[in-house]
């Protein structure tokens, strides 16, 4: 049975891929990190069209749930699940930084000692995890300052902001995430965000009585 199976991932800007029989067919990137909203699913359509296949020829879902910014995320993992839910086939979610590693890995040339995978989390902060020589992922993610990154390789979209050089992939690539999304460690639906969003909804009430009603009494 042939397999189609869709890649996304909007932990940084907003990307797509397909994958027929585990091999990369189409991948694209609309490098904008505040268009998620508008530009996913017309990006998938385009990835879709790119591999000659239709929506009703996935056999499954893979969605990086990040580390990454709230509303790039809820985004992406919404639309996936959506999309699974609609046609019928399985979604999973996997940590985006581990695609990097295992390109890597997949390269052959992966420091055998380990490494670590980094994205940009804005605010002068990194997301980060580390990796040993097979890909597998040993710490984190975490959220840090770039100076606090491990003294170790380096690979991510994120990499150079740490001041050093980056040594391996720079990129998530949705269309690897889609070939090799049953060799990633399943990490749920529930996005990676490891910090609160910017928006929070109050958890006390002010009044709006108080001052009007001390002004008509003549008191400041």
């Amino acid at each position: 049975m042939t397999t189609v199976v869709l890649g996304i991932d909007t932990a940084t800007d907003v990307r797509a891929g397909v994958a027929r029989d585990g091999q990369v067919v189409a991948a694209d990137v609309f490098a904008d990190r505040r268009a998620h909203a508008e530009q996913l699913l017309p990006l998938v359509q385009q990835v879709l069209s790119g591999a000659g296949a239709t929506p009703k020829d996935l056999t499954g879902v893979v969605v990086g749930v990040g580390p990454g910014p709230f509303t790039g995320l809820r985004v992406g993992v919404a639309t996936a699940i959506t999309l699974a839910e609609v046609l019928g086939v399985p979604v999973r979610g996997v940590c985006s930084l581990d695609v990097v590693a295992l390109e890597w890995v997949d390269r052959g040339d992966a420091p055998a000692d380990g490494f670590v995978v980094v994205a940009d989390a804005r605010r002068k902060e990194v997301y980060w995890a580390v990796y040993d020589g097979t890909g597998a992922r040993v710490d984190g993610p975490f959220v840090t300052a770039p100076g606090e990154v491990t003294n170790l390789p380096l690979a991510g979209p994120g990499a150079t902001l740490t001041g050093r050089e980056c040594s391996g992939p720079e990129a998530i690539d949705a269309g690897r995430m889609a070939a090799a999304g049953d060799r990633l460690v399943d990490a749920g639906l529930e996005p990676l965000y490891l910090r609160r969003p910017d928006a929070e909804v109050p958890t006390t009430r002010k009044s709006t009585l108080l001052q009007p009603r001390l002004a008509m009494m003549g008191k400041p």
